[in-house]
């Protein structure tokens, strides 16, 4: 808009005219500055919008590292403070290093047949004493064929033709064993290497290599013997008392599909569905009627879940908390990020020692968390919708500045925001489930997604099932062949 000032011909005229003009006059060119301070504010608004938007990043929000782009080589900021502690070791870590064993697998014998000096023999002379050195190798590897013949015998009384029984898993002429499933599974599945690279390295190592179809119904056939495994750890994660929650996005047939995730320390569940919604949680069988803490991101579907106690991921909150501060000059937020670190510092020292902290202790932070939240509502009050006289009013409700909504959620979710305070055994954030996920956008990003919705589903389930036998201290490699074997590892029911 560009504003018109009155003539000198114009003025001239209103004040011929009498104060009346004049005043009409002013009012007019008055209304244009109103007018167009109104635009210079709104623009600003949307210019503070644009920049707000630039500015988030996976550092001070919950995007994905990976939309950062090329700046985030140079941003080495992070949430977690600066310790005083030296890189690599630290005193008292007891190192870990190659020790030789006692009773070694094969013994080489090195002796000297003439003295060095004189030349004398000394093959009839007796071992004085020996010194020993041990070389851990791996032997040359190759595919050992079995071949399985069952005898026919006629009966000399009846005339019957008998028949030795093969072992139940031979059932055909050729066929691979199950420790070249074992093998391709592991490699598939824990490795993330592709199917064709898979059929590769077997290649590579053993001599043989399996078709890409063998490879693929390994995985199906191991997906069939893990399912008691899957069902046992689903319902232990519905006893627990704190589990953890998290869902991702995933491309299935060149479709967004959704990774919902379900975890414990121990414990791990995948479910992958094409929507993104409470009837896919509840398809999973964990989160429907659980009643225990439910830690996650304050994403809304979870709070449906009424039977739940909600427990936020407060690292979520430091992102915000540190956006706030930097792009919006918010004190409060930086102080209540102080707070939080301070709460969880205070927690990390006493909980091996202690149930909880000194009841002053709490009420002290109680009341400071009570304190920065109403401060901050002061500086950012609810926008109450406008109504202009003449106009229809707007449906809905008007919208929230950022600082509004985050001061508006840690006050609604005090509760859950300051519980790892009053509970040791809730976690200050939901970076368990994170880490869980990450290992499937991991697979994403090497494979760029899956062919299909069934390969998909087979995946997150063989992946729960890794993930669950390595948090408890097995070797993937040992319970996978353990599960084509028929026995597949099922954690103990946690205390």
């Amino acid at each position: 808009m560009s504003i018109q000032a009155p003539s000198h011909a114009k003025v001239k005229e209103a004040f011929r005219k009498g104060e009346g003009a004049v005043i009409a006059l002013f009012d007019e060119f008055g209304g244009q500055l109103t007018e167009l301070a109104q635009q210079l504010q709104k623009q600003s608004e949307i210019i503070q919008e644009l920049q707000a938007r630039l500015s988030k990043n996976s550092q001070n929000n919950s995007k994905p590292p990976s939309s950062d782009g090329y700046g985030k080589q140079n941003r080495t900021t992070s949430l977690r403070p600066k310790e005083e502690k030296p890189n690599g070791g630290q005193l008292g870590h007891t190192g870990e290093t190659l020790k030789s064993v006692e009773s070694p697998d094969e013994i080489e014998t090195h002796e000297q047949v003439s003295c060095k000096e004189c030349q004398a023999s000394l093959k009839d002379v007796d071992i004085f004493s020996v010194e020993e050195r041990q070389v851990f190798d791996i032997p040359a590897m190759k595919i050992v064929v079995t071949a399985h013949q069952a005898t026919i015998k006629i009966c000399p009384e009846c005339q019957t033709e008998n028949k030795g029984a093969f072992p139940e898993d031979v059932v055909r002429p050729v066929q691979y064993g199950n420790g070249v499933k074992t093998v391709a599974s592991h490699l598939n599945n824990e490795h993330f290497t592709p199917v064709a690279c898979t059929a590769q390295v077997i290649l590579d190592l053993y001599g043989q290599a399996p078709s890409e179809a063998t490879i693929l119904k390994a995985n199906k056939q191991l997906n069939q013997h893990i399912q008691p495994a899957r069902k046992a750890v689903k319902e232990m994660l519905h006893q627990e008392s704190v589990i953890n929650a998290d869902e991702t996005g995933l491309r299935v047939d060149g479709k967004l599909h959704w990774l919902h995730s379900v975890s414990t320390d121990k414990l791990t569940d995948y479910e992958v569905h094409p929507k993104r919604r409470k009837k896919t949680m509840d398809a999973a069988g964990v989160l429907d009627g659980y009643q225990g803490k439910l830690v996650h991101d304050h994403w809304k579907p979870y709070f449906v879940y009424e039977d739940s106690e909600h427990i936020a991921c407060n690292a979520h909150h430091m992102r915000e908390l540190k956006y706030i501060e930097n792009q919006y000059q918010q004190p409060w937020a930086g102080e209540t990020a102080t707070l939080l670190i301070e709460i969880k510092n205070a927690v990390d020292d006493v909980k091996h020692e202690q149930k909880q902290l000194n009841k002053k202790l709490l009420l002290l932070f109680k009341k400071r968390y009570d304190m920065l939240i109403s401060k901050g509502l002061k500086q950012n009050p609810y926008i109450v919708a406008e109504v202009i006289e003449g106009q229809p009013k707007k449906r809905g409700q008007p919208k929230q500045t950022p600082d509004h909504n985050l001061l508006a959620r840690l006050r609604d979710i005090k509760s859950g925001t300051l519980a790892f305070m009053y509970d040791f055994s809730v976690p200050f954030d939901n970076n368990l489930a994170e880490r869980d996920v990450r290992m499937v956008k991991v697979k994403q990003k090497i494979s760029g997604g899956f062919r299909t919705q069934e390969g998909a589903k087979q995946f997150a389930s063989i992946r729960g099932y890794i993930s669950t036998t390595r948090k408890n201290s097995v070797t993937v490699f040992s319970a996978i062949q353990d599960a084509f074997s028929g026995n597949p590892h099922i954690p103990a029911p946690q205390p």
